[in-house]
């Protein structure tokens, strides 16, 4: 094995640290729009996504990117699978933007910390893969910290939750989906500009005033979120191809955490000793996980 297989190397480590750092800062970016309702930012997250994702598809150089990127749409196999995959990250981002701007960043730090125990979940569910003892373990002990927030602190995190299999969901789409990453996103956001134009002619219906474009400030933010949101994922995806996945298992903590910091330093959102002990528990999981995966990489 050569040593460009066997180290990782330092522009794949710099690119996905900067998307993880990117995506960990998104709860201080959404918490300048909290005054904005969530469905609108969403909207405008994905309509704004497109132009940033179709131009670098463009500027690669490839003969018919564009066209290319389109091929799955005739599919229609292929097709059902970049509508689901664009619907779950409707889904994921919508309500991570509604925890953020309604004062739930912990639950949702704490979904993606679940995240990758929610994918060996869904690894032997859907793949017929077997758990390991520790995955078990770590799995089990992941599932008491949901029972413990549920029956000691009152509170069921369905927001934890529902982000973590969210995510986990439209990441298996997109591996048994075999276009190039940045093809699939171009049609992903393709999809979810119909229902983000329905949902910004639908909110006045319902009494919302739109932020775009009566507040200039606003409309700025609102229209950065979406070529943010797109950098973030064309970053890890570069990220990902250089390096070794052990290593890229081990850095998605770093958003988490992120998360984590800015909700008790930054937003002041209660952290008790209940909190504290259904973190431990998902912090001692991931760690038993964590060094689980890098054993199996290993072998």
């Amino acid at each position: 094995m050569s040593a460009d297989n066997c180290n990782d190397d330092a522009r794949g480590m710099l690119l996905a640290l900067a998307a993880y750092a990117l995506w960990g800062a998104f709860p201080l970016f959404f918490h300048l729009l909290r005054q904005v309702n969530a469905v609108e930012i969403v909207a405008h997250r994905a309509i704004w996504s497109l132009p940033l994702i179709g131009l670098l598809l463009w500027l690669t150089g490839r003969h018919g990117a564009i066209t290319k990127a389109l091929a799955p749409i005739r599919r229609w196999r292929r097709a059902r699978v970049l509508v689901a995959s664009a619907l779950l990250l409707l889904v994921n981002w919508g309500f991570f933007v509604w925890g953020v701007t309604n004062g739930h960043t912990l639950q949702a730090s704490l979904g993606y910390y679940i995240n990758p125990l929610v994918n060996v979940l869904l690894g032997f569910l859907l793949l017929g893969e077997r758990f390991t003892r520790a995955q078990t373990l770590a799995i089990l002990l992941a599932t008491a910290a949901v029972l413990w927030l549920t029956l000691a602190a009152g509170a069921f995190p369905w927001l934890s939750l529902l982000l973590a299999f969210s995510f986990a969901a439209y990441g298996y789409l997109r591996k048994t989906m075999p276009s190039d990453s940045l093809q699939g996103l171009f049609v992903e956001t393709l999809f979810m500009l119909p229902p983000a134009l329905f949902a910004l002619w639908l909110l006045p219906r319902f009494g919302v005033t739109l932020s775009f474009p009566a507040s200039p400030w606003l409309a700025f933010l609102l229209a950065l979120s979406g070529p943010l949101s797109a950098l973030a994922l064309l970053l890890f995806a570069a990220g990902a191809r250089r390096i070794r996945l052990s290593t890229l298992g081990l850095m998605q903590y770093i958003t988490p955490t992120m998360h984590f910091l800015t909700a008790v330093h930054v937003f002041g959102e209660p952290f008790d000793s209940r909190h504290l002990f259904a973190f431990a528990l998902i912090w001692l999981a991931l760690f038993i996980y964590g060094r689980e995966s890098w054993r199996l990489s290993r072998a």
